[in-house]
């Protein structure tokens, strides 16, 4: 048996309801789901997350959630959507394998709420506008070579 739980659903080999596949991605409702519709989109090729994907390969997992979630839309036409892809323990990953969530919301469903409530967070704002400089300089194009 394939140590990672998705890699085997990919090979079929594990236990999901199937409701699309193709040969980049395998999507599933999970065994016991958050919500009704709360939908698996799997890359076939295992990495741990969306950073250790290549480009392609992370685009054509966003273009298929992107379509089945607007499938999920139309047909259970929910009050929102939770679009997920947690990466790392410290953000809730449990299963190593990248995959992104689509998590069908309704007022008071099982899910709750994503966020501290009642202004908790950062609010070190100098702590922050050190950080909005640094990730601009880091994000800036490089500049032209001269010659």
């Amino acid at each position: 048996m394939d140590p990672c739980p998705f890699c085997s659903i990919a090979a079929g080999r594990g236990l999901a309801r199937m409701i699309f596949e193709d040969d980049h991605a395998v999507v599933f409702f999970p065994l016991v789901p958050a919500t009704l519709g709360h939908t698996l989109v799997v890359p076939r090729v295992h990495a741990p997350d969306l950073w250790a994907m290549t480009p392609t390969r992370a685009e054509r997992l966003l273009a298929t959630a992107l379509r089945v979630g607007a499938a999920l839309r139309d047909h259970l036409a929910p009050e929102g959507m939770n679009v997920i892809h947690s990466a790392g323990s410290a953000a809730s990953q449990t299963v190593f394998h990248a995959h992104v969530h689509l998590v069908p919301r309704w007022r008071g469903d099982a899910m709750g709420p994503l966020w501290p409530g009642g202004g908790a967070g950062v609010r070190d704002t100098a702590a922050l506008d050190v950080l909005a400089d640094e990730m601009a300089a880091l994000l800036r194009p490089p500049a032209p070579p001269r010659g």
